[in-house]
Protein backbone atom coordinates (compact mmCIF):
# COMPACT_ATOMS: atom_id res chain seq x y z
CA UNK A 1 0.00 0.00 0.00
CA UNK A 2 1.70 3.53 -1.36
CA UNK A 3 2.49 5.77 2.18
CA UNK A 4 1.87 9.54 0.12
CA UNK A 5 3.13 10.50 -2.58
CA UNK A 6 6.27 12.68 -2.80
CA UNK A 7 8.22 15.18 -5.17
CA UNK A 8 11.97 14.55 -5.18
CA UNK A 9 13.43 18.16 -6.35
CA UNK A 10 17.20 17.59 -6.48
CA UNK A 11 16.95 14.13 -7.26
CA UNK A 12 20.12 13.95 -10.11
CA UNK A 13 22.60 15.53 -7.01
CA UNK A 14 24.15 13.64 -4.48
CA UNK A 15 21.34 13.78 -1.45
CA UNK A 16 18.54 13.93 -3.38
CA UNK A 17 19.62 10.69 -4.51
CA UNK A 18 19.96 9.08 -1.32
CA UNK A 19 16.10 10.64 -0.21
CA UNK A 20 14.41 9.32 -3.30
CA UNK A 21 15.92 5.50 -2.56
CA UNK A 22 14.30 6.23 1.16
CA UNK A 23 11.06 7.45 0.38
CA UNK A 24 10.55 4.53 -1.62
CA UNK A 25 11.95 2.44 0.94
CA UNK A 26 9.86 3.44 3.19
CA UNK A 27 6.62 2.91 0.68
CA UNK A 28 5.97 6.29 -0.81
CA UNK A 29 4.90 7.27 -4.38
CA UNK A 30 8.44 8.53 -5.80
CA UNK A 31 8.28 11.51 -8.56
CA UNK A 32 10.86 12.94 -9.21
CA UNK A 33 12.22 16.64 -11.05
CA UNK A 34 14.80 16.51 -14.14
CA UNK A 35 16.01 18.74 -16.17
CA UNK A 36 17.79 16.15 -17.55
CA UNK A 37 16.37 12.84 -17.08
CA UNK A 38 18.72 10.40 -18.15
CA UNK A 39 20.80 11.62 -15.29
CA UNK A 40 17.94 8.98 -13.48
CA UNK A 41 18.73 6.07 -14.97
CA UNK A 42 20.33 4.64 -12.24
CA UNK A 43 17.62 5.32 -9.67
CA UNK A 44 14.87 3.85 -12.12
CA UNK A 45 14.02 1.19 -9.13
CA UNK A 46 13.53 4.34 -6.86
CA UNK A 47 11.42 6.26 -8.88
CA UNK A 48 7.64 6.08 -10.14
CA UNK A 49 7.62 9.11 -12.07
CA UNK A 50 9.81 11.25 -13.13
CA UNK A 51 8.87 15.02 -14.65
CA UNK A 52 11.40 16.79 -17.32
CA UNK A 53 11.04 20.34 -16.22
CA UNK A 54 13.26 23.29 -15.30
CA UNK A 55 12.90 24.48 -11.93
CA UNK A 56 13.71 28.20 -12.95
CA UNK A 57 11.45 28.47 -15.64
CA UNK A 58 7.58 28.21 -14.47
CA UNK A 59 5.89 27.79 -17.40
CA UNK A 60 7.42 23.90 -17.35
CA UNK A 61 6.44 23.27 -13.76
CA UNK A 62 2.84 23.64 -13.78
CA UNK A 63 0.89 20.05 -13.12
CA UNK A 64 4.60 19.06 -11.32
CA UNK A 65 2.76 19.06 -7.74
CA UNK A 66 -0.73 17.47 -8.96
CA UNK A 67 -1.34 15.03 -7.36
CA UNK A 68 1.22 14.77 -4.58
CA UNK A 69 0.95 14.76 -0.90
CA UNK A 70 4.63 16.25 0.03
CA UNK A 71 7.38 18.28 -2.05
CA UNK A 72 11.17 17.49 -0.89
CA UNK A 73 13.81 19.57 -2.72
CA UNK A 74 17.43 20.11 -2.36
CA UNK A 75 17.66 22.26 -5.31
CA UNK A 76 21.11 24.27 -5.38
CA UNK A 77 23.49 25.38 -8.01
CA UNK A 78 27.28 25.10 -7.46
CA UNK A 79 28.62 25.14 -11.13
CA UNK A 80 27.12 28.50 -12.83
CA UNK A 81 25.47 27.46 -16.08
CA UNK A 82 23.85 29.65 -18.39
CA UNK A 83 24.81 32.70 -16.39
CA UNK A 84 22.38 31.69 -13.52
CA UNK A 85 22.64 32.66 -10.24
CA UNK A 86 22.33 31.65 -6.58
CA UNK A 87 19.39 34.23 -6.65
CA UNK A 88 17.95 32.55 -10.04
CA UNK A 89 18.14 29.10 -8.70
CA UNK A 90 18.61 28.62 -4.64
CA UNK A 91 15.56 31.32 -4.35
CA UNK A 92 13.67 31.80 -7.25
CA UNK A 93 13.55 28.12 -8.15
CA UNK A 94 12.45 27.18 -5.24
CA UNK A 95 9.89 29.58 -4.70
CA UNK A 96 8.68 28.70 -8.27
CA UNK A 97 8.36 25.04 -6.95
CA UNK A 98 6.58 26.32 -3.58
CA UNK A 99 3.94 28.45 -5.81
CA UNK A 100 3.27 25.34 -7.51
CA UNK A 101 3.10 23.02 -4.29
CA UNK A 102 0.70 25.70 -2.98
CA UNK A 103 -2.11 25.76 -5.88
CA UNK A 104 -1.84 21.94 -5.98
CA UNK A 105 -2.83 21.69 -2.03
CA UNK A 106 0.45 20.23 -1.16
CA UNK A 107 0.67 19.30 2.53
CA UNK A 108 4.03 19.56 3.61
CA UNK A 109 7.27 21.21 1.76
CA UNK A 110 10.63 19.93 3.22
CA UNK A 111 13.63 21.70 2.79
CA UNK A 112 17.43 21.44 2.58
CA UNK A 113 19.50 25.08 3.64
CA UNK A 114 22.92 25.32 4.98
CA UNK A 115 23.83 25.01 8.34
CA UNK A 116 24.03 28.27 10.28
CA UNK A 117 21.76 29.67 7.65
CA UNK A 118 20.46 32.73 10.06
CA UNK A 119 23.58 33.81 11.15
CA UNK A 120 25.39 33.59 7.52
CA UNK A 121 23.34 36.05 5.28
CA UNK A 122 26.15 37.89 4.79
CA UNK A 123 26.96 34.83 1.76
CA UNK A 124 25.20 35.24 -1.56
CA UNK A 125 24.89 31.51 -1.39
CA UNK A 126 23.09 31.38 2.21
CA UNK A 127 20.79 34.77 1.64
CA UNK A 128 19.21 32.65 -1.02
CA UNK A 129 18.53 29.64 0.84
CA UNK A 130 17.61 31.85 3.85
CA UNK A 131 15.47 33.94 1.57
CA UNK A 132 13.17 31.06 0.48
CA UNK A 133 13.12 29.52 3.92
CA UNK A 134 11.46 33.08 4.69
CA UNK A 135 8.97 32.41 1.94
CA UNK A 136 8.27 29.00 3.15
CA UNK A 137 7.67 30.18 6.48
CA UNK A 138 5.07 32.28 5.54
CA UNK A 139 3.42 30.29 3.10
CA UNK A 140 0.77 28.39 5.30
CA UNK A 141 2.34 24.97 3.65
CA UNK A 142 3.33 23.16 6.51
CA UNK A 143 7.08 22.81 6.69
CA UNK A 144 10.24 21.61 8.02
CA UNK A 145 14.07 23.01 6.96
CA UNK A 146 17.24 20.52 7.33
CA UNK A 147 20.57 22.11 8.06
CA UNK A 148 23.34 20.31 7.79
CA UNK A 149 26.79 20.49 8.33
CA UNK A 150 28.83 19.43 5.06
CA UNK A 151 27.94 16.44 2.99
CA UNK A 152 30.43 13.79 2.85
CA UNK A 153 30.66 14.24 -1.11
CA UNK A 154 31.87 17.94 -0.04
CA UNK A 155 34.74 15.78 2.16
CA UNK A 156 35.42 14.02 -1.40
CA UNK A 157 37.48 17.29 -2.40
CA UNK A 158 40.20 16.00 0.13
CA UNK A 159 40.47 12.67 -1.14
CA UNK A 160 41.07 14.05 -4.61
CA UNK A 161 43.55 16.41 -3.34
CA UNK A 162 45.38 14.03 -1.11
CA UNK A 163 45.07 11.53 -4.64
CA UNK A 164 47.31 14.26 -6.37
CA UNK A 165 49.48 14.67 -3.63
CA UNK A 166 48.87 17.52 -0.94
CA UNK A 167 46.00 18.73 1.16
CA UNK A 168 45.62 22.72 1.09
CA UNK A 169 43.68 23.32 4.28
CA UNK A 170 42.45 27.46 4.94
CA UNK A 171 43.33 28.51 8.64
CA UNK A 172 44.56 26.67 11.51
CA UNK A 173 42.79 23.79 10.41
CA UNK A 174 41.92 23.14 13.82
CA UNK A 175 38.33 23.74 13.44
CA UNK A 176 35.70 21.47 13.97
CA UNK A 177 33.10 19.71 11.31
CA UNK A 178 30.90 17.06 11.57
CA UNK A 179 30.05 16.18 7.85
CA UNK A 180 27.17 13.71 7.42
CA UNK A 181 26.53 11.10 4.71
CA UNK A 182 24.20 11.26 2.28
CA UNK A 183 22.15 8.31 3.50
CA UNK A 184 21.94 9.39 7.25
CA UNK A 185 21.10 12.55 5.64
CA UNK A 186 18.55 11.30 3.72
CA UNK A 187 16.96 9.05 6.77
CA UNK A 188 16.25 12.64 8.41
CA UNK A 189 14.83 14.40 5.67
CA UNK A 190 11.81 11.17 5.32
CA UNK A 191 11.48 11.62 9.21
CA UNK A 192 10.86 14.87 9.26
CA UNK A 193 7.58 14.58 6.75
CA UNK A 194 5.62 12.89 9.64
CA UNK A 195 8.14 15.24 12.29
CA UNK A 196 6.84 17.76 14.65
CA UNK A 197 10.34 19.74 14.11
CA UNK A 198 10.06 22.84 12.11
CA UNK A 199 14.01 23.53 11.62
CA UNK A 200 16.43 20.83 12.26
CA UNK A 201 20.14 21.67 12.61
CA UNK A 202 21.82 18.27 11.68
CA UNK A 203 25.52 16.39 11.38
CA UNK A 204 27.48 13.17 11.20
CA UNK A 205 28.18 10.77 14.20
CA UNK A 206 31.88 12.20 14.02
CA UNK A 207 33.36 15.35 15.16
CA UNK A 208 36.78 16.19 13.65
CA UNK A 209 39.03 18.79 12.75
CA UNK A 210 39.20 20.07 9.32
CA UNK A 211 43.62 18.63 9.77
CA UNK A 212 41.80 15.21 10.73
CA UNK A 213 39.76 15.28 7.90
CA UNK A 214 43.25 15.42 5.50
CA UNK A 215 44.71 13.22 7.55
CA UNK A 216 41.87 10.39 6.98
CA UNK A 217 42.86 11.04 2.94
CA UNK A 218 45.74 10.12 2.97
CA UNK A 219 45.83 7.49 5.25
CA UNK A 220 43.17 5.88 3.41
CA UNK A 221 45.02 5.99 0.61
CA UNK A 222 48.72 4.86 1.92
CA UNK A 223 50.30 8.12 0.93
CA UNK A 224 52.34 10.43 2.94
CA UNK A 225 50.74 13.23 4.71
CA UNK A 226 51.31 16.58 2.85
CA UNK A 227 49.16 19.38 4.34
CA UNK A 228 50.00 23.18 3.40
CA UNK A 229 48.12 25.97 5.60
CA UNK A 230 46.54 28.71 3.61
CA UNK A 231 46.33 31.83 5.92
CA UNK A 232 42.44 32.92 6.18
CA UNK A 233 43.81 36.13 5.82
CA UNK A 234 45.57 35.73 2.22
CA UNK A 235 42.28 33.78 1.74
CA UNK A 236 40.00 36.51 2.46
CA UNK A 237 42.18 38.49 -0.03
CA UNK A 238 41.85 35.94 -2.61
CA UNK A 239 38.12 36.20 -2.16
CA UNK A 240 37.49 39.78 -2.70
CA UNK A 241 39.69 39.66 -5.62
CA UNK A 242 38.42 36.38 -7.53
CA UNK A 243 34.59 38.91 -6.94
CA UNK A 244 35.30 41.77 -8.67
CA UNK A 245 35.77 39.41 -11.84
CA UNK A 246 33.53 36.29 -11.33
CA UNK A 247 30.77 36.79 -8.43
CA UNK A 248 29.61 33.82 -8.75
CA UNK A 249 32.92 31.58 -8.29
CA UNK A 250 33.96 34.52 -5.28
CA UNK A 251 31.25 33.74 -3.46
CA UNK A 252 31.62 30.13 -3.53
CA UNK A 253 35.01 30.67 -2.26
CA UNK A 254 33.71 33.04 0.67
CA UNK A 255 31.66 30.32 1.68
CA UNK A 256 33.95 27.44 1.84
CA UNK A 257 36.64 29.91 3.67
CA UNK A 258 33.94 30.74 6.32
CA UNK A 259 33.00 26.89 6.68
CA UNK A 260 36.82 25.99 7.41
CA UNK A 261 37.43 28.88 10.07
CA UNK A 262 34.62 28.19 11.73
CA UNK A 263 33.46 25.46 14.12
CA UNK A 264 30.35 23.36 11.94
CA UNK A 265 29.21 21.41 14.68
CA UNK A 266 25.56 20.24 14.49
CA UNK A 267 23.41 17.01 16.56
CA UNK A 268 24.56 14.03 15.58
CA UNK A 269 23.37 11.41 13.88
CA UNK A 270 23.63 8.05 11.48
CA UNK A 271 26.13 5.61 11.63
CA UNK A 272 28.64 6.37 8.41
CA UNK A 273 32.09 7.01 8.83
CA UNK A 274 34.07 9.49 6.91
CA UNK A 275 37.40 6.43 6.66
CA UNK A 276 34.75 4.04 4.97
CA UNK A 277 33.82 6.66 3.04
CA UNK A 278 36.96 7.33 1.54
CA UNK A 279 37.99 4.34 1.65
CA UNK A 280 34.91 3.40 -0.90
CA UNK A 281 35.90 6.02 -3.16
CA UNK A 282 39.45 4.57 -3.10
CA UNK A 283 37.91 1.38 -4.54
CA UNK A 284 35.84 3.23 -6.60
CA UNK A 285 32.62 2.31 -5.47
Amino acid sequence: MIKERVLVAGATGYLGGFVAREFKTRGYFVRALARSPEKLDDFQGSLDDVVEAEITRPETLEHLCDGIDVVFSSIGITKQRNGLTFRDVDYQGNKNLLDVARRAGVRKFVYVSVFDGPRLRHLDIVAAHEDFVDDLKASGIDYAVLRPTGYFSDMGEFFRMARIGRVYLIGSGKNRVNPIHGADLAAQCVDAVDGNQREIDVGGPEIMTWRKVAELAFVTQAKPLKVTRLPAWLMWSVVRLVRLFNRHQGELLAFFTTMATTDVVAPATGSHSLEEHFRELGAGT
